[in-house]
């Protein structure tokens, strides 16, 4: 009799502990999934901010900080002295060819006009020059309008404004050549365009030295940037600032294969005397593919 109930409550032990290992083997299987999920979350979003890291690696040799709230948010302090940017895996924020306003001086507004104006129609697709990170996507209604403001591996930043709409956010790891807005008339503009500035820590460079729209390059592969002695990007209406405004709203043309004066003449409307004299150069001179003529 003892024998009996002493096999019974074996029996109910081991059944027990064989229904406590299923149990405890269903639970592990089900946790399983959620664990493999979780660890996707989260190398996503480690990949994430290693991404945004890669690409401020070199802000954090030339700027300080990143400020998402301030546009101009930079003391000329902190200005480099020079530095050497790098423009090959560029990509034209455009396919537009034609520029309506250029970098320089505006006597009607007694202002500087810190970028280039590029005729788009509303609705056409503005792309990110270069790789980089979105620093500013913001709307103001008496300025830039819908506006975009990257900062790229470089060092530069480069600004997009009058968008119709913008198609990137704050902190976003864009790539060169992607859709990042749409032409538009937004803010103070008077008829669609793209309204496209390149900065070092704010400091105004004229495009045209670095992007060629009327042939969709850039003017070279490095493009060596050097810090103005005074401050050019404010310049009121005495004759000195004029002069520096017009001074850096000339242009440049990179030659190509195949290219003679005549022929860079037509295309810049300018005369091969005039090319000649700018840069210093004889009709009879050798042009390189590649090399840089004033217009």
């Amino acid at each position: 009799m003892k024998f009996t109930k002493i096999k019974r409550l074996l029996v109910g032990a081991f059944s027990f502990s064989v229904a406590c290992t299923a149990m405890a083997q269903d639970l592990i299987a089900k946790q399983a999934p959620v664990d493999v999920q979780l660890r996707a979350v989260d190398s996503i979003a480690m990949l994430k901010m290693f991404e945004i890291e890669r690409g401020l690696d070199v802000i954090t040799d030339i700027y300080k900080s990143w400020d998402t709230s301030n546009t101009h948010c930079y003391s000329r302090a902190d200005i480099p002295d020079s530095l050497k940017i790098d423009l090959r895996g560029f990509s034209m924020p455009t396919t537009s060819r034609r520029v309506t306003s250029n970098f320089g001086y505006r006597p009607r507004f007694r202002r500087m006009h810190k970028g280039i104006d590029v005729k788009v129609l509303t609705g056409d697709t503005i792309y990110a020059a270069f790789d980089g990170v979105v620093r500013i996507v913001r709307f103001e209604r008496k300025g830039y309008g819908h506006y975009i403001v990257l900062r790229h591996e470089n060092g530069l930043e480069t600004y997009y404004a009058h968008l119709s709409k913008t198609l990137c956010n704050v902190d976003e790891v864009v790539k060169s050549g992607q859709p990042i807005g749409l032409g538009g008339n937004t803010g103070r503009s008077f008829g669609s365009h793209l309204h496209f500035e390149t900065r070092v820590m704010g400091e105004a460079i004229n495009p045209a030295f670095l992007f060629d729209f009327a042939n969709q390059d850039v003017t070279g592969d490095f493009y060596v940037f050097h810090k103005a002695k005074t401050d050019v990007n404010y310049t009121g209406p005495d004759t000195k600032s004029k002069k520096k405004a017009v001074a850096s709203s000339k242009r440049y043309y990179k030659v190509r294969k195949g290219d003679s004066l005549s022929r860079i003449a037509s295309r810049t409307g300018s005369s091969v005397a005039q090319l000649c004299k700018i840069n210093r150069i004889t009709k009879k001179t050798t042009l390189r593919p590649g090399q840089l003529l004033r217009y």
